[in-house]
């Protein structure tokens, strides 16, 4: 019997290292590395990387609302909703106006505590959804009286609604309705609709309006204004709608209320469904406890409702019959959802400053997006459209702006977001 080395001994015990050696015989040869190939790198630019996905933002849309006369030093509020009927009439809904404030130095607190400043480098200094442009329905003595010209140097309650061009420019002010608005929430248009009316729901006056497409008149509003229930004529803070093809309309019923509301054309009530859960983490069928964005998809009739609190979609029957549901991560705060033409749906999340790309089934494809204030960066993005050219259109709360986002030549089709899903025939 052959008798090994002790240094043979001691090689074998460095198996676990990916050193074989045996008693006998010659050692292994070392195998030769190969490089990946590097010709797909060759073609990519030096340096860079890609902050705002498969876009270029447009940094001069839209124009700033100083554009109007006697606005010198205002600007946007808290922007709530967007929608882009074409790529030359885009509406932009917010929370009334805030003074135009230029950064100020940065200034040590010692006697706060040690290595406290403000403002925080890097970090944005203006927050448009804090104070009383947080939750304007909340003042006055019977809770519902909204902002009545300027509040101090803080705010001032104008151009709720507005409606710009391609390049920036304020086309319209529907600043008739500016009254009736306590916290314009989001802003639609049914696609199925040929008369194209403009659809607010306002979640602090507990309404949805429904505007002809010129504004001119209020043609119906479902909800009581002013009056918070939970029966068949009544909303508790709504947030978002969606459409059937026939028309059919969904409300998420939304921050106070716990359901999903179901309407025939005309607005008569047909159903509802959805109870309170436990958040944050109630992965119960049919629960919710901040009901905020839904989608249909026209070709299944499957609703999808986001459950932002515990960070969910659930998916329903168009009665409310529960199919499915998917996280969306932790953290998350899934403010948006959306659904394109390409049968994708978009998550727009407030916790991770990103757009989200999954299939109709929920399955993760695809990200993008940082957070901050400098142009395409993100902070609370609150609202999403895409307009018959392609061009990505944020409405943000924290940030108090909108943006147009406009695809790269060279982009990946398959990422950019579609153009809203709705039925062809």
């Amino acid at each position: 019997m052959k008798t090994c080395s002790r240094a043979a001994i001691v090689a074998v015990v460095m198996v676990s290292a990916g050193l074989i050696v045996g008693c006998a015989g010659p050692a292994p040869e070392r195998q030769s590395e190969t490089l990946p190939d590097q010709g797909a790198a060759a073609q990519s630019p030096l340096g860079g990387q890609d902050q705002t996905g498969p876009y270029t933002v447009d940094p001069d849309w839209p124009r700033p609302l100083s554009q109007l006369p006697g606005h010198e030093g205002w600007t946007w509020g808290a922007v709530q909703g967007i929608f882009a009927e074409s790529a030359d009439r885009v509406f932009i809904l917010q929370r009334g106006e805030l003074p135009a404030l230029s950064r100020p130095a940065e200034t040590v607190y010692p006697q706060v505590g040690p290595s406290l400043s403000f403002p925080v480098s890097a970090a944005p200094f203006r927050n448009a959804s804090t104070g009383i442009n947080a939750s304007p329905g909340n003042q006055g003595s019977d809770g519902w009286v909204g902002w009545k010209g300027t509040l101090g140097v803080d705010a001032r309650w104008e151009h709720c609604l507005i409606v710009v061009d391609a390049e920036g420019t304020i086309t319209e002010e529907w600043t008739q309705w500016d009254e009736i608005f306590r916290r314009p929430h989001s802003v639609f248009i049914n696609p199925y609709d040929a008369e194209r009316h403009v659809w607010v729901v306002d979640d602090r006056q507990h309404a949805v309006y429904k505007f002809s497409n010129d504004g001119t008149t209020l043609v119906q509003t479902l909800g009581v204004r002013g009056e918070a229930g939970t029966d068949d004529t009544h909303f508790n803070r709504p947030t978002f709608l969606a459409w059937l093809p026939d028309s059919t309309l969904y409300v998420t019923d939304g921050y106070a209320n716990t359901r999903v509301v179901k309407f025939d054309r005309d607005g008569n009530f047909l159903l509802t469904w959805g109870e309170a859960g436990n958040p944050p983490n109630d992965t119960r069928p049919g629960t919710f406890e901040a009901v905020h964005g839904v989608v249909v998809d026209p070709e299944s009739r499957r609703v999808y409702v986001t459950d932002r609190s515990s960070r969910r979609v659930q998916i329903f029957d168009e009665n409310g019959g529960y199919l499915n549901q998917f996280v969306i991560g932790n953290p998350s705060t899934p403010q948006v959802l959306y659904a394109s033409a390409d049968r994708h749906l978009w998550v727009a999340d407030n916790a991770t400053s990103k757009i989200i790309q999954y299939d109709m089934d929920g399955r993760y494809l695809y990200s993008w997006g940082s957070g901050g204030q400098w142009p395409g960066a993100m902070w609370n993005v609150h609202g999403m459209s895409v307009d018959a050219d392609g061009n990505l259109y944020l409405a943000e709360v924290n940030n108090g702006r909108a943006q147009k986002f406009v695809p790269r030549p060279d982009a990946d089709r398959t990422r950019l977001v579609g153009t809203p899903l709705r039925a062809t025939n």
